[in-house]
């Protein structure tokens, strides 16, 4: 069993399940109201690697499929949820990986940044990356009217990935999930 699941949920007063944020306020902030619902099988204290994607991917552009190239190696604790709004064909997922200190923290946010940027200067970078931008704190990329927010916070590093709703629900969802972190 990996090291990140189990046991206290906390790391350094970081809670993964207490930062996400519940059903009904991603109902409200979807606008999806009872339509939106938790797909069961994608709610899970581990990060989650579609192989059979991620083998057919380019080298630089398996993160798409693999969270443990998203989230590095170095994860204390984890959670991440796929809710679903099948009468608008829309998902949206809110993930929290937590670390031993805020420098861990960093350097997955900054490997990740790295990741994006070879993937987006190889042959498939607009079908797996399309326009992206990065600054010190956040990561944004937005693939085929689908996207992906990522923040790094004290010693988590968060991500919203959303299709089917506007990006400003993602800044709205992340925007939420911050507040929630323990500065």
């Amino acid at each position: 069993m990996p090291a990140f699941a189990g046991g206290a949920r906390d790391v350094n007063g970081v809670n993964v399940d207490t930062i996400l944020l519940d059903q009904s306020r991603m109902r409200a902030i979807t606008g999806a109201g009872e339509h939106l619902t938790i797909i069961p099988s994608m709610d899970g204290n581990n990060p989650v690697d579609i192989d059979t994607l991620a083998d057919t991917t380019p080298q630089a552009c398996r993160f798409v499929y693999d969270e443990s190239i998203t989230f590095g190696p170095d994860i204390a604790k984890f959670h991440k949820t796929t809710f679903q709004d099948p009468p608008d064909g829309a998902l949206i997922s809110e993930g929290a990986a937590a670390y031993r200190d805020n420098s861990t923290a960093r350097q997955a946010f900054s490997a990740l940044v790295a990741t994006v940027g070879n993937c987006a200067g190889g042959s498939a970078g607009d079908l797996f990356v399309g326009d992206w931008k990065a600054d010190a704190n956040s990561l944004h990329l937005g693939p085929g009217g689908c996207g992906r927010d990522y923040r790094v916070v004290s010693l988590a590093l968060l991500e919203v990935t959303f299709c089917g709703f506007p990006q400003s629900v993602s800044d709205i969802v992340m925007t939420n999930i911050t507040a929630n972190v323990p500065k």
